[in-house]
């Protein structure tokens, strides 16, 4: 049984049963209820495509997803330790290039009738371990289950819906607390090839994550918490402030944090806004070391913010979280500069923890 139990409450999260960041605040910015996050999509990755698996390699050896969610859970600790309380995983990741216009590559745990055969045992074991040690350690996982440039390989969106309900049983059969759903990531990126994800019809598998897993869980909703995202610098419909749990923004796109502050609003002002959390999971801008950023604009509105990087064009190994094969260390001025403002800001000291 879970140890660790995600809930909302109004527009804050509560860790077992207590505020995150109780009491807490930041240049006068309350943080109380906010849960700061990171795109780590990348933790369960492989590629069952021989064509392309080769361009993972490690700089000291061939590409191994063992090694990979290996070296991830030996760096979530050390997350923990400066302060992030959630991460974002995906069970078809997200493009190892940082972006992509092609992606030739397979990775996907489902048949391609939606259900979890032999291919699936080796992500789902993966996966199981990382959800096992963030319930250890006090964290959330918010879990996306489709992305753009595999869902084609689900053969219909029968087979679409046959997945969400394979996940959520598979979550619920691990009484999985400290879960919250992600059902795709940027539903309205026109490389979607399934209609029952895309963004005027995701409404409908939010529902079914809710009606199947309604009941089956011992937490304040009784259920997963599910939500869905849209592309960078864009607010939500109105429909989705109608049924998600919370509202999932992304920053890719938006250098000026006046934007970002600017989107919470709107969000905020939407007709059928219930007050619910609103979370940034994905947002690849930085400038940490500046008086103001996109994570600063996002705290000032009481919206959580999560931190995406990848490798850009000629940099090394230790950049970047998505871009694989993946350093999984703090080991960049990037990766330094969130993780030193977010232990900043959450007061704790990363060497005594």
């Amino acid at each position: 049984m879970s140890r660790t139990t995600v809930a909302i409450e109004n527009d804050r999260f509560l860790i077992n049963g207590r505020p995150t960041l109780a009491g807490l605040s930041w240049r006068d910015m309350p943080l109380e209820g906010l849960l700061p996050n990171s795109r780590m999509v990348q933790a369960i990755f492989d590629d069952a495509n021989p064509q392309t698996r080769n361009r993972w390699d490690y700089p000291d050896g061939p590409w191994d997803a063992q090694r990979n969610s290996r070296e991830f859970l030996a760096a979530m600790p050390t997350y923990r330790a400066h302060g992030l309380l959630a991460m974002t995983l995906n069970l078809q990741g997200g493009s190892p290039k940082g972006y992509s216009q092609e992606q030739p590559w397979c990775n996907n745990p489902f048949d391609p009738d939606g259900t979890f055969g032999d291919v699936a045992q080796p992500y789902l074991e993966r996966l199981g371990r990382i959800l096992d040690l963030a319930d250890e350690l006090g964290m959330v996982i918010i879990l996306g289950i489709f992305y753009f440039g595999q869902d084609h390989r689900l053969e219909d969106d029968a087979a679409v819906r046959r997945a969400v309900d394979q996940t959520v049983d598979w979550l619920i059969q691990r009484g999985d607390r400290h879960v919250m759903i992600e059902v795709g990531n940027e539903v309205d990126n026109a490389k979607y090839t399934r209609d029952a994800i895309r963004r005027d019809a995701c409404h409908e598998l939010i529902e079914q994550v809710k009606e199947r897993s309604r009941g089956k869980l011992d937490t304040p909703a009784g259920r997963l918490l599910v939500s869905t995202s849209l592309c960078g610098n864009k607010v939500p419909p109105d429909r989705y402030a109608q049924c998600c749990d919370f509202l999932l923004l992304h920053g890719n796109g938006v250098s000026d944090p006046d934007r970002i502050r600017e989107m919470v609003d709107q969000t905020r002002a939407l007709p059928s806004f219930g007050g619910q959390p609103v979370v940034f999971n994905e947002d690849d801008h930085f400038e940490f070391d500046q008086p103001d950023n996109n994570f600063i604009a996002a705290t000032s509105r009481h919206a959580s913010w999560g931190y995406f990087d990848y490798r850009m064009e000629g940099e090394g190994f230790s950049e970047g979280y998505q871009s694989v094969p993946v350093d999984w260390t703090i080991g960049s001025d990037r990766k330094r500069g969130f993780f030193g403002l977010l232990a900043g800001m959450s007061r704790v000291d990363p060497a005594k923890r």
